[in-house]
């Protein structure tokens, strides 16, 4: 009997998932995802199920590899275009993510305006009477103006939950005209910084958006207004969302995905008030694990089979 064709793991996943592919194939996990690490484990993989980014040389350290499959939707932890030189199917997970990266936005958007943390850290230190007054300042989500840039799946569930679930207008951009949906009103970049409440970044890094929320954005904010990104971090000039912060310019921000990422702990974002950090964790719940992880190994399986992915995301590659 051939041996089992072997697929690495950057990172362990959901149960499910390496149930799936237990029986068909020998699953290895490196100690851990640092580039040289990435490398040498490669050498003997016939598949790669991402979490973490691989190098950009992967493939040439990896001559057995016939499938790459993200574990999720974002493809810049993947060299596509080495893979597809290759001949090596890239395919990932549209939607698997969607609503754990939405209920995260609003969930940020409670966390800077309604911050019920701040009045239970109150309550139990200070006692009620130094406590109830602090909600004075507190404003609402309902009738505010929310502006999303990226209106593609996460953008749409995003308006769908801040308008039917919270009564916010919403505001979006596209380069085509008429391409938004009902109840999102079609404005230019400039505008939507400048007429938003709140804004959340939820479009895909390309050469296009790198730096697109610039200092001039930035600086059309309303003082009152607050930024999310769970995009990515070079969407963002970060030293002006800094200064912004800092000179309070802006109401408040909430990032969790960063130029540099594990974020290095003397970072200057640390020192940052009214801004809430989290380690690139928008998509991650149980639920959304689970779907992530069965939705790789599916995947997996018909890649190492010789049949094309469900998702495939490289068309210049073509199933043996």
């Amino acid at each position: 009997m051939p041996d089992k064709p072997i697929v690495l793991l950057t990172n362990a996943m959901h149960p499910d998932g390496e149930a799936i592919l237990a029986p068909h194939v020998r699953l290895i996990v490196p100690p851990d995802a640092q580039p040289e690490t990435l490398r040498e484990w490669a050498k003997d993989a016939d598949g790669i199920i991402v979490r973490a980014k691989l190098p950009d040389d992967i493939v040439e350290h990896a001559p057995r590899l016939k499938g790459i499959v993200r574990h999720g939707v974002g493809l810049d932890f993947i060299p596509v275009a080495a893979a597809t030189a290759r001949g090596i199917a890239v395919a990932n997970l549209p939607g698997s993510n969607t609503n754990a990266v939405a209920e995260y936005v609003m969930s940020a958007l409670m966390h800077l305006r309604r911050p019920l943390y701040r009045l239970d850290k109150s309550l139990r230190s200070e006692g009620w009477n130094a406590a109830r007054p602090a909600a004075d300042n507190l404003t609402e989500l309902s009738g505010s103006v929310l502006g999303i840039l990226g209106v593609g799946t996460i953008g749409r569930r995003v308006a769908t939950i801040a308008s039917r679930g919270f009564g916010m207008t919403v505001l979006g951009t596209s380069r085509r005209k008429g391409s938004l949906p009902a109840g999102i009103e079609g404005v230019s970049l400039r505008d939507l910084f400048a007429r938003s409440d709140a804004i959340t970044v939820c479009c895909a890094l390309t050469d296009e958006t790198r730096g697109m929320v610039s200092r001039d954005l930035i600086g059309r904010m309303r003082p009152h207004a607050v930024l999310v990104n769970v995009s990515r971090g070079a969407v963002i000039e970060t030293p002006a969302l800094i200064d912004a912060l800092r000179s309070r310019k802006i109401g408040g921000a909430a990032l969790d995905v960063f130029d540099v990422q594990p974020l290095p702990s003397d970072d200057a974002l640390f020192d940052c008030q009214n801004l809430l950090l989290t380690p690139h964790t928008a998509g991650i719940t149980a639920t959304s694990g689970r779907a992530m992880a069965v939705g790789s190994a599916e995947e997996m399986l018909r890649i190492l089979r010789g049949e094309q992915p469900l998702n495939l995301v490289n068309p210049a590659y073509k199933a043996a």
